[in-house]
C-alpha cells in the first residue's frame, strides 16, 4: 500500500513540528510549505529535515499554492500557517486579515482546483469566542472575537464551512484552545514565564514583567492536540471539533507552578507592567471537548502541571547549554 502524503502550511511552527513527528510515525510522506526568505528559521523541524520535503509557497500567492499542491499531490492538507500572535494583530491588523482570513480561502481554492478529494484541516482558534457568550464553550457557542486575530480566524472558520457545504469538500476546522510546549514562541505568555523563570534561576535576570495575572485560560500540550487534527481527517464525514482540556487556570497559577518547579518564590520576582495589558481582554476561555471525546476518541494526556514543568525544565536545560 502506498504511504499517505500530507502537506502542512506553517510546518516550521510549534504545531507544525509536532504534527510532522506524528505523521512520520504513522508512515506518511510529509511536505511542508515554507516562504521564500533570506533568513531561514527551521529550528523546530531541524531534526526532521532529512525526512521531509519542503516546498516554497506563500499564503498570499494563489499560484504558488497551486504549484505546491501539484508538487506534493497530498491526500491531506493541514493549514496551520497564520499570523498567530494576538497582540501583533492590533498593530498589523491588515496583514493578519490577509494571512489568517484570506489565506485560508486561497488554500481552499487551490485544493478545489487541483484535487477536490484532498482532505483539508483548518486551524481555528478559541480566540474566536472572545467575549464568551456561554461557559464552557462548545461547537455551537456563538463567536464574539475581541481582537483582529480572532475576527480573522472567524472568517477562516466560516469559509471552511462554506467550502465544505458549497463544494462537498472534506474540510474540517479544529477549534483549538491554548496549547503550549517547549517549542512555543517566546512572545506567548506560557513560554515567556518558563523562559523568565529559567533566566532568574540561572542568575541571568532578576525580575519577570507580566500583565493581567487574573486572565484564565484552558491550557493543553501541543503534542496531544496535533493528534486530534489527524483524527478529524480520518473520520467518515467532515465536522468541526472543540479541542480543549475542559479545565481553566489563571496566569497567576501558571506563574506559581513555574516558579515552584525552579524552587523560587514567585512573589519576589513578578512585576506588573501596564504595557502588557491588552486593549480588549479575553477573560475566561474554557472548552468543552465532549464531542471530540465521543466521536474521535480523543482526550488530552498531559496535565497542566506536567506541561508547565516540561517547559521550565526545557528552558533551564537550553540556557544551561548555551552558557
Amino acid at each position: 500500500m502506498l504511504s499517505k502524503r500530507a502537506l502542512i502550511t506553517g510546518i516550521t511552527g510549534q504545531d507544525g513540528s509536532y504534527l510532522t513527528e506524528l505523521l512520520l510515525s504513522k508512515g506518511y510522506e510529509v511536505f511542508g510549505v515554507v516562504r521564500r526568505s533570506s533568513t531561514e528559521s527551521y529550528e523546530r523541524i531541524e531534526h526532521l529535515r532529512d525526512r521531509i520535503t519542503l516546498v516554497q509557497a506563500d499564503l498570499l500567492d494563489q499560484y504558488s499554492l497551486i504549484e505546491a499542491l501539484k508538487a506534493a499531490q497530498p491526500d491531506e492538507v493541514y493549514n496551520l500557517a497564520a499570523q498567530s500572535f494576538v497582540p501583533t494583530s492590533w498593530s498589523q491588523a491588515v496583514l493578519t486579515g490577509e494571512f489568517t482570513a484570506l489565506g485560508v480561502t486561497k488554500v481552499l481554492e487551490a485544493v478545489r482546483s487541483v484535487n477536490p478529494k484532498i482532505r483539508f484541516y483548518q486551524a481555528s482558534s478559541s480566540e474566536m469566542y472572545g467575549k464568551v457568550l456561554e461557559v464552557p464553550q462548545r461547537e455551537e457557542t456563538p463567536f464574539y472575537p475581541r481582537s483582529p486575530y480572532g475576527v480573522a480566524k472567524v472568517y477562516g472558520h466560516f469559509i471552511t464551512v462554506n467550502y465544505r457545504e458549497s463544494y462537498d469538500l472534506f474540510a474540517v476546522s479544529g477549534i483549538l484552545f491554548n496549547h503550549e510546549s517547549p517549542r512555543r514562541g517566546l512572545e506567548f505568555v506560557t513560554r515567556k514565564v518558563s523562559d523568565g523563570v529559567a533566566k532568574i534561576k540561572l542568575g541571568l535576570a532578576t525580575e519577570l514583567r507580566m500583565g493581567n495575572l487574573d486572565a484564565k485560560r484552558d491550557w493543553g500540550f501541543a503534542g496531544d492536540y496535533v493528534e486530534a487534527m489527524w483524527l478529524m481527517l480520518q473520520q467518515d464525514a467532515p465536522d468541526d471539533y472543540v479541542i480543549a482540556t475542559g479545565e481553566t487556570h489563571t496566569v497567576q497559577e501558571l506563574v506559581e507552578v513555574a516558579f515552584e518547579r525552579a524552587g523560587l518564590d514567585w512573589q519576589k520576582y513578578i512585576v506588573i507592567d501596564p504595557r502588557f495589558i491588552r486593549p480588549a481582554e479575553v477573560d475566561l476561555l474554557i472548552g468543552d471537548p465532549a464531542k471530540a471525546k465521543a466521536k474521535l476518541g480523543w482526550m488530552r494526556k498531559t496535565s497542566f502541571k506536567d506541561l508547565v514543568h516540561m517547559m521550565v525544565d526545557s528552558d533551564i536545560a537550553r540556557l544551561e547549554a548555551r552558557n
